[in-house]
């Protein structure tokens, strides 16, 4: 018993000290599969940020503000043309958010769910193939 305890503790031992050295899983195999997956470019795109909004939800004693940040990802030669947009972007996104119910925001997946109504919204103002996606950088609801 105490034989067979002291070879599991030296070969344990062993393991660790040839993982830790390098002798086993060694990084020089991770570099060599780097290195044969070149790294591709990045594609041609541009952020068009959105003025942040506030939102007033509810009425009466329940009142609540959304406060909603996002920045509309773009194929870079049509930046300018979505940015000439903002104004008509903007209303579309304020007259979505007022219409939508304070317990669907509560939901946790509300946010997947309105950040693609808003992008499809997005996409028919703009004109398809000239906007890719909408980020959102905050949505806070107090």
């Amino acid at each position: 018993m105490i034989l067979g305890l002291l070879l599991a503790l030296l070969l344990g031992g062993g393991g660790f000290y040839a993982t830790w050295s390098g002798l086993i899983l060694a990084p020089a195999a991770e570099s060599t599969e780097q290195a044969e997956h070149p790294v591709g470019a990045l594609p041609d795109i541009a952020f068009v940020p959105v003025d942040p909004l506030v939102i007033t939800l509810g009425s009466g004693q329940s009142v609540r503000h959304l406060r909603f940040a996002s920045q509309i990802e773009v194929e870079a030669p049509h930046a300018a043309d979505v940015q000439l947009l903002l104004p008509r972007i903007v209303d579309v996104l304020n007259g979505y958010l007022r219409a939508i119910d304070v317990k669907q925001l509560e939901d946790p997946a509300a946010l997947i769910r309105i950040r693609s109504h808003l992008l499809r919204r997005i996409q028919i103002v703009t004109g398809e193939g000239r906007v890719r996606d909408l980020l959102v950088t905050e949505f806070v609801l107090n």
